[in-house]
């Protein structure tokens, strides 16, 4: 199985030898020095995206009986908040007779497709024939521009 971030390595490496090489690393700082540095970040977001995509998978997982609904999800624009975290508001329409909450799992990805993060936003108590409104906030700053997509929904 291909992990969609490891496309992305080489760029992140780079950027991150170029962060270290300019942020008061001093002269002494050998060539390695920085590129062990660079691997050990790069290690350190393909864990977080690793353990985002196992707690989003175990969320989903939880709900018993749940009925496949994505298509009665629509997602916003994204945007980033004051702490560089992306967030998409999340509109949810309850087509069953009766009240319902749904978990809707929001892949954040890159221009080039490559998931940067994923959440589970729960929305709760949706009445029957109403829409019900929540946010999907990325788990970690995201740089550059940010796509939004429900990756799975869940109607239970």
């Amino acid at each position: 199985m291909t992990r969609a971030w490891t496309r992305t390595l080489p760029v992140v490496v780079v950027l991150a030898a170029l962060a270290a090489g300019t942020t008061g690393c001093s002269d002494d700082t050998t060539p390695s020095e920085v590129a062990s540095k660079a691997a050990s970040a790069v290690q350190s977001v393909g864990a977080d995206l690793d353990a985002a995509v196992a707690e989003a998978k175990k969320k989903l997982d939880s709900v018993k009986d749940g009925a496949d609904v994505k298509s009665d999800v629509r997602l916003g624009t994204p945007s980033k908040d004051a702490d560089g975290h992306s967030s998409v508001p999340v509109t949810v329409s309850n087509t069953a007779e009766d009240k319902k909450s749904f978990a809707i799992q929001v892949n954040f990805r890159d221009t080039g497709g490559n998931l940067l993060d994923t959440v589970v936003v729960t929305v709760s108590d949706v009445a029957p024939s109403a829409t019900g409104q929540g946010t999907a906030r990325s788990t970690r700053d995201l740089s550059g521009d940010v796509k939004a997509e429900t990756g799975a929904a869940l109607r239970y």
